[in-house]
């Protein structure tokens, strides 16, 4: 008899729960995301999109059940990850050139004066190139525009040519045109290399034609599935304990929730506009 070999997992939780006090993020969370595949974690704020990164990058630990990354278990430090945090504005006074800060990607970890060898110049330059940031290699980072940042922080991310690619609301704060340069940049590394990306974000659309699966996380329940098993007026309903409405138009969501502030983020030009948290009452 014939015993087929499954690949490891690129991610495996199993039976995980996470709670903050009385407050529970999920339970009972079985997951298994596989080598090479595009995950969206979805989800209001407070809902633990953030905190599923860190279980992942073993920044936090779960209150029980055990998580596998890249076949062993979560730890810090783990170079098969690579991490894009939420974009932070940087001052305009930082010194710091935009080569520098792809540099710290390579060697960032390392205590010591930076060995400026012609190895270390070839990567660095390979990488801005990769991201399309070579014109503006040497320019402080704190003068460029919040979407060139982004691409840096990429770069940085993909110094150690992770298989893994976690993405933490990447695309906040950048215009529409940057929005979907970004989420082209992350897609093209993800074929490329057969890398898994995590991408937690509030708005799916400029990512939806390269998602497999999606996690959405609210008010202490979830749902795992493809977009279109997820994306339904039924499946959002039931997620939030109140009635949502999910429209799709030209292969894109719009999602409106019986409260004002759902409301507002559509008017504000948001495509994917989410509820409130109902276990905290704002969004």
């Amino acid at each position: 008899m014939t015993h087929v070999q499954h690949a490891p997992a690129s991610i495996e939780i199993a039976n995980g729960a996470l709670s903050f006090g009385q407050r529970d993020l999920w339970q009972d969370l079985n997951l298994r995301v596989e080598q090479g595949e595009y995950f969206a974690v979805l989800g209001p704020n407070g809902s633990g999109k953030s905190t599923f990164l860190k279980v992942v990058l073993g920044l936090t630990h779960m209150n029980s059940g055990q998580i596998s990354v890249l076949g062993a278990p979560a730890r810090a430090g783990n170079p098969g990850v690579g991490y894009v945090p939420q974009q932070k504005s940087i001052s305009q006074n930082t010194p710091m050139r935009a080569r520098d800060l792809v540099g710290l990607g390579i060697d960032g970890h390392k205590w010591g004066i930076r060995l400026n060898t012609r190895s270390y110049r070839s990567k660095v330059d390979e990488l801005l190139e990769a991201v399309g940031a070579t014109e503006y290699a040497n320019v402080p980072v704190g003068l460029l525009s919040g979407g060139e940042q982004q691409r840096l922080r990429i770069a940085q991310a993909l110094a150690n040519d992770p298989q893994i690619l976690l993405a933490d609301e990447a695309l906040l704060s950048l215009d529409l045109h940057h929005q979907y340069a970004v989420s082209d940049l992350i897609h093209q590394y993800n074929k490329r290399h057969n890398a898994t990306v995590v991408f937690v974000t509030h708005e799916i659309n400029p990512i939806i034609d390269h998602v497999n699966r999606v996690l959405y996380l609210a008010n202490g329940r979830f749902t795992v599935g493809t977009v279109e098993q997820v994306m339904t007026s039924e499946v959002l309903s039931d997620l939030y304990q109140t009635h949502v409405e999910v429209i799709r138009s030209n292969g894109r969501y719009i999602v409106v929730g019986g409260d004002q502030n759902a409301e507002h983020e559509m008017h504000q030009g948001l495509e994917h506009a989410l509820p409130a948290d109902p276990a905290k009452g704002h969004h």
